[in-house]
C-alpha cells in the first residue's frame, strides 16, 4: 500500500510538472525561432549576420534545453517528496484502521497540524474511541450478564439436585424458593429486552399532554401493595395542574422503577416522598427515600447497566442493576434529564421539558 501510493503520486507529479516544462520549452524555442527568422529576412542584406544569428540561436536553445533538463530533475525530486508528504498520513491512517480492524481498540493517530488531514485523523480518533467504549461496554455487559445468571442458576441446580437425590422433602417452601430464582431469571430477561428496545435506533414514543398527578397517583397505585407489605409510607405532593407531553404509560414505568427501587433501600416504618412541581419552561419530578442514601463515590455510577453502589447487597434486595439504566433511557427519550444526590437518603430527580 505504501509504495504503491507513492508511486503513483510521485508518477502523477512528476508527469504534470514535465508537460509544463516541456510544453513551455517548445512554446519558448517556436516563439525565438519566429522572431529570429523575421529579424534574419529584414536583416539579409548584411553577410555575416545571418551567421552571427544561427550561432546566438544555437547558443539560446542550448540554454533553454539544460534549464528543461534541470527543471525536469527537480520535479522529479520535488515529486517524489511532495507524494511522500502526502501519502505519509494516509498511509499511517490506513495501518491504524487496519489494528483497529484486528481488535487493537487503543491505537491512534498521530495528529500532526492543521489541514484537512489532520481533521481526517481527528476523526479516526473519534471513532476508535467510540469503538472502543462498545466494546468494553459489549465485554463488560456479557460478564455482566453471565454474572446475573450465575447465581440463581446455581442455586436452581443445588436445590433441584437436592430433591431428586432425596436429600430434600418437596415442600411449599423449598419449591417457593425455586419459583423465587426462576422469577428473578424471568425479570432479569425481561429487563434486558426492554433495554434492547429502549436503546434501539427504532424506539419511538407515543406522547400526549398527560396530567403529572394522573400519572403519579397511577404508578402510586401499582407498587401500593409492597409498600403496604414493607410498612413503608409513600407520601406525595403535587400540583394537580400541572400537565405535561409525555408517554403516559412509559412514564409510570419510569415513577415504579423509582418507587421500587427506594422501597428496596427504605426501612421498615420509614418514608417515600414524590413531589412534582414546574417552572416556566420544565416539570420537576423527585423521589426520596430515608434510607442511607448513596456512597458519594458512587453516584456517577449509579445509572450504568448491573451497578449496584453497595456491593454487599444480594441480588434480591438489589435487583438486576438495569432498573436505573431503562429510567434514564427513558427520560432521556423525552428530552429529560435524571440526576441522584444524597439527602435525608437517596433522591432522584427528574427534569422534563413541558413541550417539545
Amino acid at each position: 500500500m505504501n509504495k504503491r501510493l507513492h508511486t503513483r503520486l510521485a508518477l502523477i507529479i512528476i508527469g504534470i510538472a514535465a508537460g509544463i516544462v516541456l510544453i513551455s520549452t517548445i512554446s519558448v524555442i517556436l516563439t525565438t525561432h519566429y522572431h529570429f527568422s523575421l529579424y534574419q529576412a529584414q536583416a539579409g542584406m548584411t553577410h555575416e549576420l545571418p551567421e552571427l544569428n544561427y550561432h546566438l540561436e544555437q547558443a539560446l536553445m542550448q540554454t533553454i534545453l539544460w534549464t528543461c533538463l534541470v527543471a525536469i530533475v527537480l520535479a522529479v525530486f520535488l515529486g517524489i517528496y511532495v507524494a511522500k508528504r502526502i501519502s505519509a498520513p494516509l498511509v499511517h491512517m490506513t495501518r491504524v484502521a487496519e489494528r483497529m480492524t484486528d481488535g487493537e481498540w487503543g491505537t491512534r493517530v498521530d495528529i500532526q497540524g492543521k489541514d484537512e488531514l489532520a481533521d481526517l485523523g481527528a476523526s479516526l480518533n473519534t471513532l476508535a474511541e467510540q469503538l472502543q467504549q462498545h466494546e468494553q461496554l459489549r465485554v463488560t455487559m456479557t460478564e455482566d450478564i453471565a454474572h446475573e445468571l450465575r447465581t440463581p442458576l446455581a442455586t436452581l441446580k443445588s436445590h433441584m439436585r437436592a430433591l431428586e437425590d432425596g436429600i430434600w422433602e418437596p415442600t411449599p417452601e423449598r419449591i417457593h424458593s425455586c419459583y423465587e430464582e426462576i422469577e428473578r431469571l424471568t425479570q432479569l430477561v425481561a429487563e434486558l429486552e426492554d433495554l434492547t428496545h429502549v436503546e434501539s435506533p427504532g424506539f419511538q414514543l407515543v406522547r400526549k399532554e398527560e396530567s403529572l398527578a394522573a400519572i403519579i397517583e397511577r404508578g402510586k397505585e401499582l407498587v401500593a401493595a409492597a409498600y403496604r407489605e414493607k410498612n413503608v409510607h409513600l407520601q406525595c405532593s403535587v400540583n394537580p395542574h400541572i400537565h405535561v407531553f409525555v408517554d403516559r404509560d412509559r412514564m409510570i414505568q419510569v415513577l415504579v422503577n423509582l418507587l421500587s427501587n427506594a422501597l428496596k433501600f427504605t426501612p421498615e416504618h420509614g418514608e417515600v416522598r414524590i413531589e412534582g412541581s414546574e417552572d416556566s419552561g420544565h416539570v420537576w419530578i423527585r423521589v426520596q427515600d430515608t434510607g442511607t442514601g448513596i456512597p458519594q463515590e458512587d453516584l456517577p455510577y449509579v445509572f450504568e447497566r448491573f451497578y449496584r453502589a453497595d456491593k454487599s447487597r444480594n441480588r434480591k434486595t438489589g435487583g438486576s442493576g438495569l432498573g436505573l439504566t431503562i429510567v434514564k433511557e427513558l427520560v432521556a427519550a423525552h428530552g429529560g434529564e435524571i440526576s441522584a444526590e444524597n439527602r435525608e437518603g437517596a433522591a432522584f430527580t427528574i427534569r422534563l421539558p413541558k413541550r417539545q
